[in-house]
């Protein structure tokens, strides 16, 4: 396996604990205790993804992780938040900065290794039926992940990519947040439905014009989203 995780927490019980598990399984480890050491690490290394509390000491973690989802270097490194709170507006805080998914503290050990190994192999899995798709002014590079708006590239997370591919192979069809939780988070039991609607809002302000009324990412009023078949 060997993936390289960066864990950035300042908590030393529960770094301890995740490395020694992460390591039991055949990752390769790093830690930082606050965010300015993470950023620090990232700069000088690549990591296949991090593990990031989002209550941090100095540099918080939400900035940090817009950070790194705004350097073309690594826009792409997953992310997994980790909040200590249970509201539903910590959870939104940490998607709408980057995050591919998140935890909320206490958790336990088993079940970050089941999300990390999920969210590595959903980020990893490369299209191989063709490698670009041009819809409108976007144009979409399936082999290196890349998406151009016109000749600008775009930002997105790893998630964000997985999610705007799927909808625009398949445009004209509409999906439920529930179909869209099977196919792009291959239907981990973790992933709420309301993780979608953050993921496309967030797509929405790459993507379109006018994110309030969008061209490509449309919502069918209590069914779901797709993209226009007339694209």
């Amino acid at each position: 396996m060997n993936n390289k995780i960066l864990i950035v927490d300042d908590e030393p019980d529960i770094v301890d604990l995740v490395s020694y598990n992460l390591k039991k399984d055949g990752f390769r480890v790093t830690t930082a205790s606050d965010g300015e050491a993470a950023l620090h690490k990232i700069r000088k290394e690549k990591y296949d993804l991090v593990v990031l509390d989002l209550m941090l000491p100095g540099l918080q973690g939400v900035e940090l992780c817009r950070i790194i989802r705004n350097d073309p270097k690594t826009v792409d490194t997953p992310i997994i938040m980790l909040t200590a709170k249970g509201e539903e507006v910590d959870r939104i805080i940490g998607l709408e900065s980057g995050a591919d998914d998140y935890m909320t503290k206490p958790f336990s050990s088993r079940e970050l290794l089941a999300r990390i190994k999920a969210v590595l192999r959903r980020t990893g899995e490369k299209a191989t039926t063709q490698k670009m798709i041009h819809i409108g002014d976007l144009l979409i590079n399936l082999e290196t992940h890349g998406v151009t708006k016109g000749k600008t590239p775009l930002e997105l997370s790893a998630t964000e990519f997985n999610l705007l591919v799927y909808l625009v192979e398949r445009k004209g069809k509409v999906f439920s947040r529930e179909q869209l939780v099977d196919a792009v988070w291959k239907g981990e039991a973790f992933i709420e439905p309301r993780t979608v609607d953050v993921h496309i809002r967030r797509l929405r302000t790459q993507v379109e014009d006018e994110p309030s009324d969008p061209t490509y990412l449309k919502t069918r009023r209590g069914v779901g989203y797709y993209v226009d078949a007339d694209l």
